[in-house]
């Protein structure tokens, strides 16, 4: 009988924040509870079928049938350079500047493999995005945590990370609109990023996932729409958000040529590619009529609405947003982040997400996702207040 030993990285990972919490969904669920899931990012709105058909005739040629091009189809690739400069009038070379990915967390999963060495050190937002700081870890490079603070509007401030740690910063992950928080950012604050990135030589990696659902007409920035961006970064995008594509797994990176290509490298040695006809229909979702996407939006609005105004009159403290499907409040006195989450879903059946999950600095503060109809909001917000007295 083998001794199985796992590896030191495999050990020291910290448990996967979404697979703790689809644990205690499917022991509440085994329990009978009548349970509502606003913990995890994932559309209960369905696919467009435009997409969806446009996946069925792809699906249909043989010649997808076959190992896909490392890199992506050009005609895709193309596709996301006409999608960049509509959207953001941004010009990219399809050839150089673009790359498929199968969804954007294996991109930002395996770009420290491409310029992390042992003890190099990559910057990393707290609260923020799991994936962060454990592809730093694979790579055996150090994560050093900016801090995302509600004083600081969930910006990092760059002026108190010590010059010692610039000077050893290889890379630094950005992700705005934000997860968790659903903080948004302006070009001032991403000008001062570039800055920082060219005086250090440090690469920025920006997650741009949930640029496509905003709130009231204010769309957002892309970091690579700043003079300068493309000199030192790329940008991660997902259609999972924007076409409810989350089971497709296919995204893009995009900027500059020889960041893509070092993420390129790992990925020809690492996949195989995203299935063609999967690209097929990615690039049906990029023409996507604007009134489909203006629909969506306006059903998450509804539903930023209702719980946002809902909790506010139960007496939370939390900030309206502007973007994302995410609702960031503070747990109510008396508790921490984990006991409120605990306590939600024993006493009143409603799942949602502890803020302690994304790092440290989350801790006191909860995460709604907007991710099931008006009617099961409003319903949310009476159940937690049958069980929760909260003091403004």
């Amino acid at each position: 009988m083998l001794s199985i030993q796992l590896s030191d990285r495999v050990k020291n990972l910290p448990p996967y924040l979404f697979a703790a919490i689809d644990k205690m969904k499917q022991a509440a669920l085994a329990k009978g509870i009548d349970l509502i899931d606003l913990s995890i990012g994932d559309p209960d709105i369905p696919t467009p079928a435009h997409i969806v058909e446009a996946m069925k005739r792809a699906v249909e040629n043989p010649a997808h049938h076959r190992y896909p091009s490392y890199e992506g189809m050009l005609s895709y690739r193309e596709a996301v350079a006409g999608w960049y400069k509509k959207r953001f009038n941004v010009s990219l070379n399809p050839k150089t500047e673009v790359l498929s990915l199968i969804g954007s967390k294996e991109g930002i999963g395996h770009i420290p493999l491409a310029f992390i060495n042992p003890g190099d050190v990559v910057l990393v937002p707290s609260p923020g995005y799991p994936v962060y700081p454990v592809g730093t870890l694979f790579a055996a490079g150090e994560s050093y945590i900016m801090p995302l603070k509600e004083e600081n509007e969930f910006l990092p401030d760059f002026k108190i990370i010590p010059e010692g740690v610039l000077k050893k910063a290889k890379l630094m992950f950005l992700n705005y609109p934000n997860n968790p928080t659903s903080a948004t950012a302006d070009a001032g604050f991403y000008k001062e990023a570039i800055s920082l990135a060219k005086k250090y030589n440090i690469i920025i990696c920006h997650d741009a996932a949930y640029s496509e659902v905003y709130y009231d007409n204010e769309r957002p920035i892309s970091f690579l729409e700043m003079e300068g961006a493309n000199d030192v970064g790329i940008e991660f995008h997902s259609l999972s958000k924007t076409y409810n594509m989350t089971g497709w797994r296919i995204g893009f990176a995009a900027g500059n040529k020889d960041v893509i290509a070092g993420l390129g490298k790992i990925k020809s040695n690492l996949d195989s590619g995203v299935f063609q006809a999967i690209q097929e229909a990615a690039i049906a979702a990029f023409n996507t009529d604007d009134s489909i996407l203006s629909d969506i939006r306006k059903t998450y609005q509804d539903r930023r609405d209702a719980l946002y105004n809902g909790l506010k009159s139960l007496g939370f403290h939390l900030i309206k947003p502007k973007a994302t499907f995410y609702l960031w409040a503070k747990a109510p006195s008396g508790f921490d982040s984990s006991s409120f989450v605990a306590h939600l879903l024993n006493k009143a059946g409603v799942l949602i997400t502890p803020g302690n999950g994304f790092g440290a600095p989350g801790e006191g503060y909860v995460r709604f996702a907007l991710t099931a109809p008006v009617e099961k909001i409003k319903e949310t917000v009476e159940r937690i207040k049958s069980v929760i007295s909260v003091s403004g």
